[in-house]
């Protein structure tokens, strides 16, 4: 006992499916967009020169930059800046994590900066790193509270 199939335009399925991945396209179907406003401040220079180190480590480990004179070249820096950057990455994870999460700057200095961090990021032992850091945060929080900009 065989059966044959019914004709296709009988099917109760609609014959041809239509969807779009463009947001504005959902708002245009009465879906909301809800894009939250941008948040106040800026973000620290130091946190984009981490995400930056990260971005451009990324670069090198892939192999779409061969080494750091390239990656200065491209960014339009010296070699010697670029080496400063890439430090950054010697910092404990933890710290990296940090710099990449510091609350934006509402006015004024930034709290933490690139060149704050160096002494820290020459220490090989990310425990000492880890001690360092807190200390300079410490400081920095110590100093906001008393009214007086950042040191550095």
């Amino acid at each position: 006992m065989s059966q044959t199939a019914p004709p296709v335009d009988a099917m109760p399925f609609p014959q041809r499916l239509e969807w779009s991945l463009d947001p504005t396209d959902d708002a245009a179907q009465g879906e909301a967009v809800h894009t939250p406003p941008p948040e106040a401040g800026n973000v620290p220079r130091v946190a984009r020169l981490m995400a930056l180190a990260i971005h451009f480590d990324g670069l090198l480990r892939r192999g779409e930059a061969p080494d750091y004179a390239a990656l200065a070249r491209r960014g339009q820096v010296t070699r010697a800046r670029m080496s400063q950057i890439m430090d950054l990455l010697h910092l404990a994870p933890d710290i990296q994590e940090a710099l990449l999460f510091l609350p934006r700057t509402q006015k004024g200095r930034d709290a933490v900066t690139e060149h704050d961090l160096r002494p820290i990021a020459a220490e090989p032992d990310w425990g000492v790193q880890c001690e360092a850091w807190r200390r300079l945060l410490k400081q920095r929080s110590s100093d906001a509270g008393n009214g007086q900009p950042p040191t550095g």
